[in-house]
C-alpha cells in the first residue's frame, strides 16, 4: 500500500485527483467534475493540463489519494488508461481506483473495464452520477482495506 503503512480512515474526506493526460488541451470538463467533487465535500487535486501517466501516478501517491480520475478527449484512452493502471500495479497501488470520461466509443468501454479501469463516464453523464458513483466506490474500497 504505497510504500508506507497508514490507518484507513472512513470519515475522512475522499482524496481524488483529476487529471488531464497527453495533448489534449481541452479541459473544461475536468474542471467542471472537480468543482462538482470539491461541492460534495471531496479533496480534489488538479494536474492541469498535459500530463503524463506516470506524473499522475506520482501525484496520486504522493496525496495519498483515494482515486483517479481521467478527462479523455484525444482518442488516447485505449492507452493512457492501461498506461496508468499498469503504473499503479508496478507501485503497488492497485487500491487506487482509476476512473474517467470523455470522447470515448461505446465499443472500447468493455475493454477497458477488463484492463482494471473501474468506471468510464461518457458525455451526458450528470455530475450528480459522477459524484454518488465515487462516493460508493471509495466506501466500498475503504470497508474492504
Amino acid at each position: 500500500m504505497h510504500d508506507k503503512v497508514w490507518l484507513v480512515d472512513n470519515n475522512a474526506p475522499i482524496r481524488v485527483v483529476v487529471a488531464k493526460p497527453g495533448l489534449d488541451g481541452h479541459d473544461r470538463g475536468a474542471k467542471v467534475v472537480a468543482r462538482a467533487f470539491r461541492d460534495a465535500g471531496m479533496e480534489v487535486i488538479y494536474t492541469g493540463l498535459h500530463q503524463t501517466p506516470e506524473q499522475i501516478v506520482e501525484t496520486a501517491l504522493a496525496e495519498d489519494a483515494d482515486a483517479i480520475g481521467m478527462s479523455i478527449l484525444s482518442g488516447a484512452h485505449n492507452t493512457l488508461f492501461p498506461k496508468v493502471v499498469g503504473l499503479l500495479k508496478a507501485k503497488d497501488a492497485s487500491d487506487i481506483i482509476v476512473f474517467g470520461g470523455g470522447i470515448i466509443p461505446e465499443a472500447d468501454i468493455q475493454p477497458l473495464y477488463d484492463k482494471g479501469v473501474a468506471q468510464i463516464f461518457t458525455p451526458g453523464t450528470t455530475m450528480e452520477k459522477c459524484v454518488n458513483w465515487l462516493k460508493d466506490a471509495v466506501e466500498k474500497k475503504r470497508q474492504s482495506a
